[in-house]
């Protein structure tokens, strides 16, 4: 999950990371009294989920002229589609020089990233392609408490040794708040010192609870009810419903569509052992999305039930086509079931997958 960056901030700081002055307002009426502690000049920037606010109008500089009318002006606006709820107001730093910090996993060696660049402030995967020696690295195992060292020279070079100890606190962020991602862009030099000028960190979904978070933001409606039900479950952009039991099978259903020219919708992955009232719940998850124009359900029944799964796919009672193919324990029950019902029973996921993509067009 991707904390906002009011939110990414405080974990910084909580560990020692400098951070400019600044406050959350949820108006431009609570702008006022916030002027006091930010100075002549501060920057408004909208916190929404989404990347480049910079460059789709979400972060804007005002002073205590017309703070409140850039305030209202931002809180009017929609950022990739999303409006704006909460903006933090924060200082204007007089920047000397911009770095790039972040730490990543890398799942090729299943050690830390950690990328270092003296060109802070612009499009990491620009800068990569383009100018690749600009970008320093470093890979750490996990188990080690501090970057050792000899990395933070090498990963500094000519910049300022005091980032070095932002550079392992940024690294202790990111192991202990199970970070998949935990970067600072710009970690800017100024007069008065190093800041943090902006924070990014993405939590592991699956350590939100042990991290005192009680919900995913970034799951959509459909993704949280699946999440209630246990399904394994991802929406994706296309117009053919998919449910299978097992990533393997449901991920080559996914590519069987795409090879015979369809767009699946989502992966969902009802699990082994479905009973008809997990099957049901399934179907009628992936038909509520309303651009599902056709389903097709691919199941190896081992200790999953075929009769189990056809009872759940009727009970589901969807207006849908929904294209089948059974095969495993009771595939006869279940085959049979699902054809006197009036459901399109296919033999091999071959066919079933074609089918459902003619259906769709």
């Amino acid at each position: 999950m991707k904390l906002l960056e009011y939110e990414a901030r405080k974990v910084l700081e909580d560990y020692g990371i400098p951070i400019p002055r600044g406050v959350l307002i949820h108006s431009p009426a609570e702008l006022g009294p916030a002027m006091e502690t930010l100075g002549d000049r501060f920057v408004l920037k909208a916190q929404v989920e989404i990347g480049g606010r910079g460059k789709r109008g979400g972060i804007l500089v005002a002073d205590r002229s017309n703070g409140p009318a850039v305030a209202g002006e931002l809180f009017s606006r929609e950022i990739g589609g999303i409006p704006v709820r909460e903006v933090l107001a924060v200082e204007y730093l007089e920047i000397q020089e911009e770095y790039y910090l972040s730490i990543a996993i890398d799942r090729s060696t299943k050690n830390a990233l950690i990328l270092f660049s003296d060109q802070g402030g612009v499009d990491i995967e620009t800068l990569a392609r383009d100018s690749p020696g600009a970008l320093r690295r470093a890979s750490i195992p996990v188990l080690m408490h501090d970057v050792p060292p000899f990395m933070v020279r090498d990963l500094l070079g000519g910049a300022p040794k005091e980032l070095g100890g932002i550079i392992n606190r940024l690294y202790r962020v990111f192991c202990e708040k199970d970070a998949l991602l935990a970067e600072i862009n710009p970690l800017v030099a100024t007069p008065r010192g190093i800041f943090a000028a902006d924070a990014k960190l993405v939590i592991d979904d699956n350590a939100l609870r042990r991290q005192g978070i009680s919900q995913n933001r970034d799951l959509t409606e459909r993704e949280r009810e699946a999440e209630r039900h246990g399904f394994s479950y991802v929406e994706l952009t296309g117009d053919i419903g998919v449910i299978g039991n097992g990533a393997g099978l449901t991920m080559a259903t996914l590519d069987l569509i795409e090879y015979y020219g369809g767009r699946a919708a989502n992966f969902l992955d009802v699990g082994g052992g479905a009973d008809q009232e997990r099957v049901m719940h399934a179907v009628r998850l992936v038909a509520g999305d309303p651009t599902v124009k056709v389903i097709v359900v691919n199941l190896l029944g081992g200790i999953t039930r075929c009769d189990e799964v056809a009872r759940g796919i009727i009970q589901a009672g969807i207006s849908q086509p929904v294209i089948v193919r059974l095969a495993g324990t009771n595939e006869k029950e279940g085959q049979e079931i699902l054809r006197q019902a009036g459901y399109r029973m296919l033999d091999s996921m071959e066919h079933a997958v074609k089918a459902a993509v003619e259906a769709a067009r």
